[in-house]
């Protein structure tokens, strides 16, 4: 697959954010490291990127490790080769410097701010990265694929049986990412049996998979640094009255959050579509967590959907929509698609069937 992104477009719509950053900024310099592969495509562990109002002033430095990648990743910068890089970078910089607060240190800080006078910045990078340019989606799609891919074969090859174990079946879906054609996981493999699928965040363990169990799997591959995020929920065996009913509800209330997925629209309003399907049911308690997220470079990023989230969704914005109920030693329903946010209506990137599959 060839490289898709035009980062110099990136660096340019950065750049005029800058001026009207109050006060105007006559550079940023970018040290979160997925932040730098946004803008530069550069992936070792030690980079940053300077962006200036005028392009001639950009540049990418890193250490000596990197001198062959960083040419080959970011050939478009002028590459600064040091050890500090924040420090290489401040020396060529003129006038008021932004810096990311949530990525520079105090420490760093502190030693850098001779250097030139510092301007605490938050999310101006993050806040780009909400909508999605046409080859990140491209990269999406393929990571969901992938996840897809696997959760399919693992279900054809009978791994999810009563007497495997939650971290066999992690560890088998896993590797069949891997053979799938992922770079990583996304994410460590929840699969969660029985009563341990009534914890949201339960991590695999010796516990065996019984007849009658649910069984949640929340997993997803990660390709050219894009994340994918899924979750099923099965049943061993014939399912009982409770588990269809909670399995039909979380059906219900994720339709109704995926519905609500349109432009414009308030992102605690999305979450309440969704969580009012489920209060009226009876079971707002058991639905613990907030509806969804932004998934890109990172797993978890802006926007949030839920409760405590602010600000109204952008078309081109990528999300999951995951509500769950979840009943203390008896068991668990999660259902989570990864979506484009388009003006005709949602692009679901999560494929597999949300029918209730009893195994």
């Amino acid at each position: 697959m060839p490289q898709t992104h035009d980062h110099a477009r990136r660096r340019d719509t950065l750049r005029a954010a800058l001026a009207s950053h109050e006060p105007a900024l006559d550079a940023l310099l970018v040290t979160d490291l997925d932040n730098v592969r946004y803008l530069a495509g550069f992936t070792g562990s030690n980079g940053a990127v300077l962006v200036g109002a005028d392009p001639s002033g950009d540049a990418i430095a890193t250490d000596g490790r990197y001198l062959t990648q960083v040419a080959e990743q970011s050939g478009d910068l002028r590459a600064v080769i040091e050890r500090d890089v924040a420090k290489a970078l401040l020396a060529e910089a003129d006038g008021t410097v932004g810096f990311e607060a949530t990525a520079l240190s105090y420490a760093d800080h502190a030693r850098l701010a001779p250097e030139a006078r510092l301007v605490p910045t938050t999310r101006l990078v993050e806040a780009l990265r909400e909508v999605k340019d046409d080859g990140e989606i491209e990269l999406l799609r393929r990571a969901c694929a992938i996840s897809d891919q696997a959760l399919a074969a693992l279900v054809e090859e009978g791994a999810i049986r009563p007497g495997a174990t939650e971290a066999q079946v992690a560890r088998r879906l896993e590797n069949l990412m891997y053979e799938f054609g992922a770079e990583a996981v996304a994410f460590e493999t929840i699969v969660a049996a029985g009563p341990n699928s009534a914890i949201p965040h339960h991590r695999p363990t010796d516990a065996v998979l019984a007849t009658g169990d649910f069984v949640k799997i929340d997993f997803g591959a990660r390709f050219r640094g894009y994340h994918a995020d899924e979750t099923r929920t099965f049943v061993l065996g014939e399912p009982a009255a409770w588990q269809r009913e909670i399995y039909d509800l979380v059906r219900a209330a994720q339709t109704a959050g995926r519905d609500a997925l349109v432009p414009g629209a308030d992102v605690r309003a999305i979450d309440g579509a969704a969580r009012s399907v489920i209060e009226a049911a009876g079971y707002g308690e058991q639905f613990l967590h907030g509806l969804g997220h932004g998934v890109g470079v990172q797993i978890h990023e802006a926007p949030t959907l839920g409760k405590l989230g602010s600000g109204t969704l952008s078309d081109g914005a990528v999300v999951t929509v995951e509500p769950g109920v979840y009943l203390p030693g008896r068991g668990g329903v999660r259902i989570e698609d990864t979506l484009v946010v388009r003006a005709d209506g949602p692009e679901l990137l999560t494929r597999t069937t949300k029918d209730l599959i009893a195994l």
